[in-house]
């Protein structure tokens, strides 16, 4: 099973308790770091500034971007190449979604089921940030990371509570920040990651194409993705369904991991080739 995470999120960012549910349904877990992030390549000579986020922000067609989600897909594939496996099941969150959903489009046969997890369709109408969100992701966005450490550790604990639902966990949270910031303290991949999140194409019309079991996952308390980018998911590719937490935000909530671990596993046994 391939885990792809979300945007400026590194590996470590998945919860032990749902890998160690995965592991127990039979699963053989495989993480990795998407590229401008943790310890993948960089792109250093390509340093956004304002105005490439704010163009991104404007629309696709006047977004530059490095590189597409299409291409952050190709990197999954090429992973998979490299470790020698055919196809695989796939789960991404936020981001990892919407790369999750490129590689089942652009590579069907690699794929034996997808879910995809507080995520959207890239149609800019559905998904979208609740307005109480715009004045923290322009300050998240917008402003540089501080360089010291405990200034880092402090803006990335506000802003995972910012996101997270009642469940959030700061002792466990600040413990995965601080990592993270040990592994990767470049802090331009989470902006190029963000534009090419705004360059990529709607995807629905593609997602109508999917005939792999396919589950959507999306908490009702999401601000950051609204809800009805998980609902449009849902609708876009056929026989797919839906799952939806009333006590879920934009996080993997500790007392839904085994329902989560449940239903993919249920998916995943869809498959024409299912779990070994």
């Amino acid at each position: 099973m391939l885990l792809v995470m979300g945007l400026a999120t590194q590996l470590i960012a998945w919860p032990p308790a749902l890998l160690d549910a995965l592991v127990d349904h039979g699963f053989r877990i495989i993480r990795f770091d998407n590229r401008d992030i943790g310890l993948s390549s960089k792109m250093d000579d390509a340093v956004p500034q304002r105005k490439d986020v704010l163009r991104s922000l404007a629309g696709r067609r006047l977004a530059k971007s490095e590189y597409l989600l299409g291409d952050m897909a190709d990197d999954a594939v090429g992973l998979l190449d490299h470790l020698g496996i055919e196809s695989a099941h796939v789960v991404g969150v936020s981001m990892g979604g919407m790369i999750s959903q490129e590689l089942a489009i652009d590579y069907p046969t690699r794929v034996r089921s997808l879910c995809s997890i507080m995520s959207n369709t890239g149609n800019k109408r559905q998904g979208r940030p609740a307005t109480s969100m715009y004045p923290e992701l322009r300050r998240t966005m917008m402003q540089p990371r501080p360089t010291d450490r405990e200034g880092a550790i402090a803006a990335g604990l506000d802003a995972w509570r910012q996101i997270s639902g009642p469940m959030f966990d700061e002792a466990e949270v600040r413990g995965m920040i601080e990592e993270a910031i040990s592994r990767d303290p470049d802090p331009y991949g989470r902006i190029r990651q963000l534009i090419a999140i705004n360059a990529s194409p709607d995807r629905t019309a593609r997602l109508r194409d999917l005939r792999m079991p396919t589950l959507v996952i999306h908490g009702l308390l999401d601000r950051l993705v609204s809800p009805s980018g998980g609902m449009a998911t849902a609708r876009a590719v056929p026989g797919s369904r839906l799952l939806m937490f009333p006590d879920m935000a934009h996080d993997l909530p500790r007392n839904r991991i085994g329902e989560i671990a449940d239903a993919i596993a249920q998916n995943a046994a869809r498959a024409s080739v299912p779990v070994a």
